[in-house]
């Protein structure tokens, strides 16, 4: 979950003042080693540990209980499955448990060297585990069974211990397969539809409209599929982990060390740093293509809708990339290669070429030209949609992130655009907004203030405080409000940092009623990132990334922090998730919450009807059969996460799972739940479909789930409560109007 509120350009000065400081320290230059060597780890040590003592808003203590801390989140991060390292190995790990704190000090790298190398040596060997157990069918009738509650489960004593581990966890997943292809088989031969087909794909099999002569399989020749299909997927995993160099673990470890400074604080390799700017801007410059790896070869997932490769009509998704060349220059082969090196040979500045020599999903071999350009990830940035209740129109904001690129100010930014938003909704003649920042993670501070501004007068929004300095308030500062009317905001256990800030500031104010799960994420502190290259002078060793660290705390208006506590629902919904540890509360080594003066600030006084429409939502809740099923399935799925010992025996699994299918029956409604709402796009986006077919397709399964989805459903009864008399009054009339007419 990205968590980051970047304190506008001015926090720049922290940074300033640490660089200042660290000149002495870090005099490097000429003595740094080529990428790789141990004394550019040392040298990252040094760095991060600086950095974060002399920036963090509250740092911990570099103590043994610290080291504690690093030692399990690192081991924990290394073999989160213990199906790695065996006993003796966290043996003779553990004699360094309360030693890491002096080794980060004296730039020791024992410790991660002991595990790198030992982890090397256990990777290789579960190579040739899984292979030997999938190389003979399984035996099904053995009563035996797999716990996979490995926080709790003790590490394998021995080499045949973890391999014996292996076996039983590959059998869950082969039985588990197995299982679902027998049934899938049955239902064949009954003629029943398969449950996740669509409506209109069941009708046609049942017609046999859709048929399917081929004849059934025989035990053994599933057996023996599921086999081959994990085969694969644990070849593919392997790779994957074979992509990875010394320096990607070495990165491990360093997280496991900022991280333990708080839950937010963590480091960017310079591949990471890059990805983050990304998600943050949400635009890069390059072709607009998403790959993926497919054993050696490097495949083009998606493009993205209006992209210079999507433009082209050239490149299609399924094309395996064998070749790429940067202009005129020869092509380099990029079969086998890292996928972030392949990216990186496609990626570049506007206006240049890159050849790429693909082979086409008919296996023609293709070169394609393409000019890189600037790249805008749709699904990034706000979109907005209308929807008509009792006569009325109302428009919904969804909000992916709080977005900017603190590099270009003429970029898109989040506050640009929801103001863009809501002008086209008033336009559009909506009588009430919806925000909707579910899942929103957070982003940039500057925008939630922008955004806020849009809906108040004027006045503070947010308080900011420095370790050891008297707080900050933000103030939004133009009086014009771009909407005054009815204003729901919808939030969830996942929306983080600052979409608290923005429902906090709503809720404070009183000028919208806040909507969704019974809190938020729980996350009130701020990041800056760092970029470490600026302590370096005449470096030789490349990039050494960067690093997000917690500089400040921030506070609601009445002065209450938001860390772990979030913002409180003023309607809490039922929530599937509900009794799930996933809040920031649930972090052993998160911040405190506290308390600090209150701001000066005036409530909203245009709403009448505000606390008439919480008890309304409240009733309409507390009597609404699929909410009272909703939560009884939140209790279930609480209860279910708990149970984690699975017969491997067929006929028990078997018993087992149609026992939980049977129990899963009874909440099925909830999926299938659809309100009799229908959802358009806005005037302008309407014309764009026209020739995007990507952005309509987009669209359409963005309206289908608003359709099915009974929180937006309450959200829009929340602002039909929440409109003035006189306007209700209006549209009665005009209702009865309109009838008579028509009779």
């Amino acid at each position: 979950m990205n968590l980051l509120i970047q304190y506008m350009k001015r926090n720049y000065k922290l940074i300033l003042l640490v660089v200042a400081v660290s000149m002495g320290l870090f005099a490097f230059k000429g003595v740094l080693q080529p990428q790789g060597d141990p004394e550019k780890d040392k040298m990252l040590l040094e760095l991060l540990t600086f950095v974060i003592e002399r920036g963090h808003y509250d740092p911990a203590v570099i103590d043994d209980n610290f080291s504690k801390g690093i030692y399990k989140d690192y081991v924990e991060a290394l073999d989160p499955s213990k199906r790695f390292f065996i006993q003796s190995d966290i043996d003779e790990f553990a004699v360094y448990e309360t030693q890491i704190d002096d080794q980060i000090k004296n730039k020791d790298l024992t410790f991660f060297n002991l595990t790198y190398e030992r982890l090397m040596k256990r990777l290789s060997e579960s190579k040739e585990f899984y292979k030997d157990i999938l190389a003979k069918p399984f035996d099904y009738n053995v009563k035996e069974e797999f716990n996979t509650d490995y926080e709790k489960l003790p590490y394998a004593k021995n080499v045949a211990e973890l391999k014996e581990k292996w076996r039983k966890q590959i059998k869950l997943s082969t039985l588990s397969s197995l299982t679902d292809k027998l049934k899938m088989q049955e239902d064949k031969k009954n003629g029943v539809a398969p449950e996740k087909k669509e409506k209109d794909e069941s009708e046609a099999f049942k017609k046999d409209e859709v048929v399917d002569n081929s004849p059934p399989k025989s035990f053994e020749q599933l057996e023996k599929e599921t086999r081959e299909s994990s085969l694969k997927s644990l070849n593919e995993y392997f790779d994957f982990i074979s992509d990875l160099d010394q320096n990607d673990w070495f990165s491990v470890f360093v997280n496991a060390i900022a991280t333990r400074f708080d839950p937010h604080t963590n480091y960017f390799p310079p591949d990471e740093k890059e990805r983050f700017d990304v998600s943050m801007s949400g635009k890069l410059e390059g072709i607009g293509a998403r790959l993926q790896k497919k054993n050696d070869y490097t495949e083009i997932s998606e493009l993205i809708s209006g992209g210079p490769a999507w433009r082209g009509k050239e490149l299609e998704s399924g094309d395996i990339i064998l070749k790429v060349a940067q202009g005129n220059a020869e092509p380099v082969e990029v079969v086998g290669m890292h996928l972030d090196d392949v990216v990186k040979k496609i990626k570049g500045p506007k206006g240049t070429e890159v050849r790429l020599t693909v082979k086409k999903v008919d296996g023609t071999i293709k070169i394609i030209s393409i000019i890189r350009d600037i790249v805008e990830i749709e699904e990034t940035y706000a979109k907005s949609s209308i929807v008509e209740k009792n006569g009325l129109k109302y428009g919904i904001i969804y909000l992916p992130k709080f977005y900017i690129d603190f590099e270009n100010n003429d970029s898109r930014d989040a506050g640009k655009d929801i103001a863009v938003e809501v002008d086209r909704l008033k336009n559009a003649g909506v009588q009430g907004i919806i925000m909707d920042l579910r899942d929103n993670g957070g982003g940039s501070l500057k925008t939630v203030v922008d955004i806020a501004g849009l809906f108040i007068e004027d006045g503070p929004v947010v308080q900011i405080k420095s370790a050891g300095k008297k707080q900050e308030v933000l103030y939004d500062k133009d009086k014009k409000i771009q909407w005054d009317g009815p204003l729901v905001v919808m939030q969830n256990s996942f929306s983080a940092s600052a979409s608290e800030i923005f429902a906090a500031a709503i809720q404070d104010y009183r000028r919208g009623i806040i909507i969704g799960s019974k809190q938020s994420y729980g996350k009130g502190t701020v990041q800056n990132v760092i970029d470490l290259n600026q302590f370096v002078r005449g470096s030789s060793v490349g990039d050494l990334g960067a690093l997000k660290t917690t500089t400040q705390k921030f506070y609601r208006i009445t002065g209450g922090s938001t860390q772990l506590e979030g913002v409180s629902s003023d309607v809490a919904i039922p929530d599937r998730y509900a009794y799930l540890k996933m809040g920031e509360r649930d972090i052993d080594n998160a911040m405190p919450w506290d308390k600090i003066e209150p701001a000066q600030f005036k409530f909203w006084d245009k709403q009448n009807n505000f606390d008439a429409a919480i008890d309304n939502s409240k009733k309409r809740i507390a009597s609404n059969e699929k909410f009272k099923l909703i939560e009884e399935n939140a209790k279930w799925i609480d209860q279910r996460n708990k149970e984690n010992v699975y017969s491997l025996n067929i006929d028990q699994f078997k018993a087992e799972q149609k026992a939980i299918e049977e129990k899963a029956k009874k909440y099925k409604s909830i999926a299938d739940y659809k309100n009799s709402l229908q959802f358009s796009s806005l005037p302008y986006e309407e014309e764009a479909m026209k020739t995007d077919v990507s952005l309509k397709e987009k669209r359409e399964r963005w309206h289908e789930s608003l359709s099915k989805d009974i929180y937006v459903e309450e959200a829009i009864n929340v602002l039909d409560d929440l409109q003035p008399k006189e306007i209700k009054k209006g549209v009665d009339n005009k209702l009865k109007k309109d009838k008579v007419v028509k009779s």
